[in-house]
């Protein structure tokens, strides 16, 4: 794991840099090319954000305006190029992710942690339809490298692909194996669930019959300043 603190952790500014490593261009350049190359299913891209990073990207001096262009009534387009200190930057970030191992935060995960809240049963039903749509973006990832295999695309411009595959299939595997031993109760995983989940149900009705904390007291205060 790394502790390096970097001004930015957007991987559009990343790809921003990488962008202008390989030539100048202005923002609607960057974001076709993110787009022609399909990379905007592995990095989140709309105008506004793109804008803002820039932005950042000049306040920190790893970008800088090569030039203004304009033609005839359309708006004037600012080229971007990577500066000497934003190159330093792009290569120490690159080497840091593929390297470092960082800790994220999935939001299957974090339901996976919060999963109590619901009962078993309907579990179940949900895992299955998870798995359902699991599979059918693993079709879609074999699709998609059938069409990389067609036009010949070197494997090292798709490796993201294979990466999300992998880590698809190992999610599948994983809810397809927990919907087996909810559905078997392995090791009274459904059972003591389902237990648990009664004992709390029971203690929350049984709290919501009890007066409030002091409700009594004070109910006994007022009737003894009435007399």
């Amino acid at each position: 794991m790394t502790d390096i603190k970097r001004p930015f952790s957007n991987p559009l500014a990343l790809a921003i840099l990488v962008l202008l490593y390989e030539r100048p261009m202005h923002p609607y350049e960057m974001a076709a090319t993110i787009r022609e190359r399909h990379k905007e299913s592995s990095i989140k891209l709309n105008y506004g954000s793109l804008y803002t990073v820039i932005e950042q990207l000049l306040r920190e001096h790893f970008i800088a305006v090569r030039q203004i262009l304009k033609e005839g009534k359309r708006p004037q387009k600012t080229v971007y190029q990577l500066t000497a200190t934003g190159e330093v930057e792009l290569i120490d970030w690159m080497r840091e992710l593929v390297s470092s191992p960082v800790k994220e935060y999935p939001m299957f995960e974090a339901a996976l942690s919060l999963l109590p809240v619901l009962p078993p049963e309907e579990v179940i039903g949900l895992l299955e339809i998870r798995l359902g749509l699991l599979q059918k973006t693993l079709e879609e990832c074999t699709e998609e490298e059938r069409k990389c295999r067609e036009m010949k695309l070197p494997r090292l411009f798709s490796l993201e692909s294979e990466y999300y595959k992998a880590v698809t299939l190992a999610e599948f595997k994983f809810a397809k194996d927990l919907l087996s031993d909810l559905k078997r109760d392995a090791a009274g995983l459904r059972s003591g669930w389902s237990e648990m989940r009664k004992q709390h149900l029971a203690g929350k009705a049984g709290a919501r019959k009890k007066p409030p904390v002091g409700g009594a007291a004070r109910k006994k205060s007022k009737s003894e300043g009435r007399a």
